[in-house]
């Protein structure tokens, strides 16, 4: 009698097989049949059924690559579905089991005597308000941790995959969790300086948190999220902090230019200074070594003896860029609906993925901590049941700054939905602010600060439903509140 894992592993290669539903068109993977499918789990579990949670040898029969969110919340998926303990192997460059990343640029940045986040404190699944997966628990659930070993190669045909110490890994299903990479400024216009910095992981933050005990002058280069909230936080070290980036106004691929006049006044009121619409020619040594200064490409310069460069984040693919179709427009492994690639047994979550937008229609590409949760959940539901509807993800983005003690003013906004169409503005920033997005008389997306629960918990339903709403009265309402109200009624 075949195994419960040998069913599961054929219902899933079924279901490999089965047509998009919903009318989205999409790619269909060529190779994807269901013979080879079926031929290479059922291979690997007569190779793999001696394994136990000691993992005696070279056979895993899952493994996630990556050490971030979506890999501890897979993992925790695995744990629901009984299929952790013995069976899954995790392989992380990181020296820590995986954490809510968020945090390195919000809490973790706070002073050292306002209170700052550390681990264990944010492992995940603490940011849905799930178990703390601290060390200990992967270790209590038979779930192998390689820390800082990370993936060298992959050979997709044999089902290997070899680690920077020389690890060879056989797996039956591969996740491939590793998120993103630091965009950062070539070493020949100063982006390897000492005092220049990037954040993407504890050691990052860890290295700029004991530049800042020693600097004075802080650049921050780039208007987005990681700019906004390293500028925040730099303030509250007493520190002259300067934002430059070449957009005219904070966070363009969201905030309206109102909007975001909203939030450089308060941040100008904290001591923030902004240069708008510049570009960098280069950041300049001093004669320690130390970055000293920032060129911009009008030739003034500004003086720095610490930069932050968030300027984005580019797609981790390597070493899986050879093996696994990519998507070339929004960048990443490009995934179906329940998270597969083109290459039976591998599946991409996360960042990582480029995945089909069910509510838009398009492909798309996230960096945002929600969709790591949700895309590893249903990654792994999809995998380890015969679950077959495909990811219907809603877009959701919040930031929260100034949160530390002592703040004049806390800031959390959340967003749902699409910014696209005619933007309305609502409020007065006191502290109340929104923004609705309307398109052909449809509601497609809202911002709010400052809400109250149950105001926030409005906005994805809004977001989600998409309602006609009257434009003239929605412009006539007088206060934030009242706006959701005329909002809200028309569901």
């Amino acid at each position: 009698m075949p195994s419960a894992a040998i069913i599961r592993r054929s219902m899933a290669s079924i279901s490999s097989s089965i047509s998009i539903k919903h009318g989205i068109s999409l790619w269909c993977p060529q190779s994807q049949s269901l013979n080879r499918h079926h031929h290479s789990s059922r291979s690997f579990h007569k190779r793999n059924f001696v394994v136990s949670a000691s993992f005696a040898n070279q056979n895993r029969e899952f493994v996630i690559v990556g050490g971030g969110n979506a890999a501890g919340y897979a993992a925790r998926t695995f744990v629901e579905h009984g299929m952790a303990d013995g069976k899954l192997c995790i392989v992380s460059k990181e020296a820590f089991a995986p954490y809510e990343r968020p945090a390195l640029t919000k809490g973790y940045l706070f002073p050292l005597d306002k209170k700052p986040a550390r681990l264990p404190g944010f492992h995940t699944c603490v940011g849905s308000g799930g178990e703390r997966q601290t060390p200990d628990w992967y270790k209590e659930k038979g779930i192998e941790m390689l820390y800082e070993d990370p993936v060298t190669a992959i050979d997709a045909e044999k089902q290997t995959l070899t680690t920077n110490s020389g690890k060879l890994l056989t797996y039956g299903s591969l996740i491939i969790a590793t998120g993103c990479s630091a965009s950062r400024f070539p070493e020949t216009i100063g982006g390897n300086l000492r005092g220049v910095h990037y954040i993407r992981d504890v050691a990052d933050a860890d290295s700029l948190i004991s530049s800042l005990g020693e600097a004075h002058k802080v650049v921050v280069v780039g208007g987005g999220y990681i700019g906004m909230e390293v500028a925040a936080a730099t303030v509250a070290w007493n520190l002259d902090t300067t934002v430059i980036f070449p957009e005219n106004h904070l966070l363009p691929r969201l905030f309206t230019p109102s909007l975001a006049q909203k939030y450089e006044e308060l941040y100008q009121d904290n001591g923030v200074k902004f240069i708008k619409g510049a570009s960098i020619k280069s950041l300049e040594a001093g004669p320690d070594g130390n970055v000293a200064a920032v060129k911009l490409g009008d030739g003034s310069t500004i003086e720095a003896d610490l930069v932050v460069i968030g300027i984005g984040a580019k797609p981790a693919v390597s070493p899986f860029d050879k093996a696994v179709k990519l998507n070339t427009t929004v960048g990443g492994i490009e995934v179906d609906g329940m998270f597969r690639s083109n290459v039976p047994g591998i599946f991409a979550v996360g960042d990582v993925a480029a995945f089909p937008l069910k509510m838009y229609n398009r492909i798309s590409r996230v960096e945002h901590v929600d969709h790591a949760r949700g895309s590893a959940h249903h990654c792994v539901k999809a995998l380890l049941t015969a679950q077959t509807h495909n990811y219907d993800y809603l877009p959701y983005f919040y930031s929260r700054v100034f949160e530390y003690e002592g703040s004049s003013r806390k800031v959390w906004w959340q967003f749902f939905g699409d910014n696209v169409g005619e933007a309305i503005q609502i409020g007065n920033f006191d502290p109340k602010i929104a923004t609705f997005w309307l398109d052909s008389g449809k509601l497609k997306g809202v911002l709010l600060e400052s809400g109250t629960p149950e105001e926030l918990q409005l906005l994805p339903k809004l977001a989600r439903t998409q309602p006609s709403i009257d434009k003239v009265k929605l412009q006539s309402a007088t206060s934030v509140e009242e706006a959701l109200e005329i909002a809200r009624a028309s569901l």
